[in-house]
């Protein structure tokens, strides 16, 4: 089994006397991207500022590429691309100048600087802008300004807070298609509080609210957490609406057309189970049934108020 990219064991950190963040784990494997989803205020700056050598940890280590990055810093961070939510641009300098003197910030050698930011530039499509002055170019070319200076020394860990904040539609989706070609051979952590961000671009979920973990698993797993809480059905035979509000455990019966009905049940799902059965019984003639999944929203929400609820 490969060694883990980033191995996050035990983290947290207090500011003070108040804990910001409480024994977080995570791990990330080669590419892959996983998004790192919390509400404002939640913990994420402090997880990825800690993780990107910004900021040392009260508790816990952080391996990169199997180097613990509090004991050997300069060396850990050789392996570390980071796009801060603001990206650190100098509008009057040309993307070129620009993406070298980040090259040189990394201690690149001389003779690699111009491949490598001429390999960025064309994976980021700003090869045509070489010459531009980056305070000319739009919103989304100067996002992928900067995470070509997340790459431009092909680190193995890419670190991108926020990427699609602040652009219009059309933008977000080319953002969003950079970021899975980076992650075909980069470990990319995605933070962000913007549910559907996490929903179109990750493949696993780590969720930190109120400084701890309260969710870690893929994207299905995720939208799956909670079990769906409304049933949509049809019958060929309907019965009437206070037939089945009688059933033990449906809460509400919607009629949303022409023998069908949506109906809002407590507990878990089996009682789909006892509706077909009863639809045999009294000969409703079922037509169709199907689970009525919570949006990502209701999740968030939910996990959140499960966490505020033990505390």
């Amino acid at each position: 089994m490969s060694t883990p990219i980033v191995e996050v064991k035990h983290l947290s950190h207090r500011y003070s006397v108040d804990w910001a963040i409480q024994d977080i784990n995570f791990s990330i494997e080669k590419n892959g991207i996983l998004g790192l989803l919390g509400s404002n205020g939640a913990g994420k700056s402090t997880t990825m500022n800690i993780i990107c050598g910004v900021l040392n940890q009260t508790q816990g280590d952080v391996l990169i590429n199997g180097i613990d990055l509090r004991k050997n810093p300069v060396e850990a961070k050789k392996h570390i691309g980071f796009l801060p939510q603001k990206p650190p641009l100098y509008p009057d300098l040309t993307v070129d100048e620009y993406l070298v003197y980040c090259a040189t910030l990394r201690r690149m050698e001389s003779a690699k600087i111009r491949p490598a930011v001429d390999a960025a530039k064309e994976r980021c499509g700003i090869a045509h802008f070489s010459k531009r002055l980056i305070k000319n170019l739009s919103g989304g070319y100067q996002q992928r300004v900067g995470i070509a200076q997340a790459i431009v020394h092909n680190p193995p860990f890419v670190v991108l807070d926020e990427p699609t904040n602040g652009l219009d539609p059309n933008q977000i989706l080319e953002i969003r298609s950079l970021i899975k070609e980076i992650a075909a051979d980069h470990a990319v952590l995605l933070s962000t509080h913007i549910l559907s961000e996490v929903q179109a671009t990750c493949q696993e979920i780590r969720m930190i609210e109120h400084g701890k973990m309260v969710f870690s698993g893929t994207m299905e797993e995720f939208d799956n957490y909670v079990v769906p809480n409304s049933l949509n059905v049809s019958f060929a035979n309907p019965p009437e609406e206070a037939e089945l509000a009688r059933i033990e455990r449906v809460l509400h019966v919607e009629r949303t057309g022409p023998g069908a009905y949506r109906i809002r049940f407590s507990g878990d799902d089996t009682i789909a189970e006892q509706i077909v059965a009863m639809s045999v019984e009294k000969g409703w003639r079922l037509k169709e049934i199907s689970l009525e999944r919570c949006s990502l929203d209701v999740i968030f929400a939910q996990l959140s108020g499960k966490l505020k609820n033990n505390r």
